[in-house]
């Protein structure tokens, strides 16, 4: 019973996208270790970003900074 986590910043990934993980990362497991999709489980977990954090900073904050820094 594969289970797998996929986390990401909240808001980069259409509902469409979403759907294209799920079933690429369930054919991958399908593929590759010969398990039923039946019982294949793919999480997307969306975080907020103000809770990500990198470079000392937030998603958020990162974000909009490089908003403002291009013209």
């Amino acid at each position: 019973m594969p289970y797998v986590k996929v986390e990401i910043a909240k808001g980069i990934a259409s509902v469409d996208q979403k759907r294209a993980v799920i079933r690429r990362m369930t054919e991958v497991l399908v593929e590759e270790l010969g398990r039923n999709p039946e019982y294949v489980f793919v999480v997307i977990d969306e975080i907020d970003t103000d809770n990500w954090g990198r470079k000392g900073l937030s998603l958020t904050d990162l974000w909009q900074q490089d908003k403002a820094d291009k013209p």
